[in-house]
């Protein structure tokens, strides 16, 4: 395998663990997590898409540093449209299978039935919030790029978790009578928590990856 193809082969594989990671955070969203902490009802503050949804900023932090910010955009643009269209394929078939079951069309059901409208309500608010926490992510990366090496990782997912969390709750859940706010406070702070953890397989991949496949 060329050195081309090994570096396309890679960049591949981080669209394809983009594309997952949304669909499968955009799935978790919708489940509290269940349980108690120092008497704290943790339903009302955590989903389990907290727990999956910072590894998108690994999967372009880590692009970013091996192929640069021009390729990072790239896996961030298709992650993007894969995870949309993915999530949104999910909204159908849930369509598709309350119609069979009634007397709604497809189409009627995306809009009315409560879970099908829920994932496409999602599908919309996760690639919204996607698109410019991704986007600041590289920014901010660039710019920290040359400092030590946990500094850019670290800030620029700390942003981007930041912006994510605010729109993507905003555009899902506002006016659901879901406790949205409780479930972003608890959301980013969870994802502060991954962020720290993530650093070092970060820094693994960095450091393993090798350097003539590197752009």
């Amino acid at each position: 395998m060329t050195m081309k193809k090994t570096s396309q082969y890679s960049l591949l594989v981080s669209i394809l663990a983009m594309g997952s990671v949304i669909l499968v955070s955009n799935k978790l969203v919708q489940y509290p997590v269940q349980g108690s902490l120092f008497d704290v009802d943790l339903s009302l503050i955590l989903t389990w898409g907290a727990f999956t949804y910072p590894i998108a900023f690994l999967v372009t932090d880590t692009t970013n540093r091996i192929f640069g910010s021009r390729s990072a955009r790239r896996v961030v643009a298709v992650g993007f449209a894969l995870g949309v269209v993915l999530t949104v394929l999910a909204a159908m078939g849930i369509a598709i299978r309350v119609s069979q079951e009634s007397s709604m069309t497809t189409w009627q059901a995306l809009w009315n039935d409560p879970d099908a409208f829920s994932m496409l309500r999602i599908a919309l608010a996760s690639g919204t919030a996607f698109l410019v926490a991704q986007l600041l992510d590289i920014k901010v990366f660039d710019i920290l790029r040359e400092k030590v090496w946990w500094k850019a990782p670290a800030a620029s997912s700390l942003m981007g978790s930041f912006f994510d969390t605010l729109i993507f709750f905003l555009l899902a859940f506002a006016g659901t009578g879901l406790p949205w706010m409780s479930w972003a406070i608890g959301d980013f702070c969870a994802k502060l928590v991954m962020i720290m953890l993530l650093l070092y397989p970060f820094r693994l991949m960095i450091r393993f990856y090798p350097s003539t496949l590197r752009v």
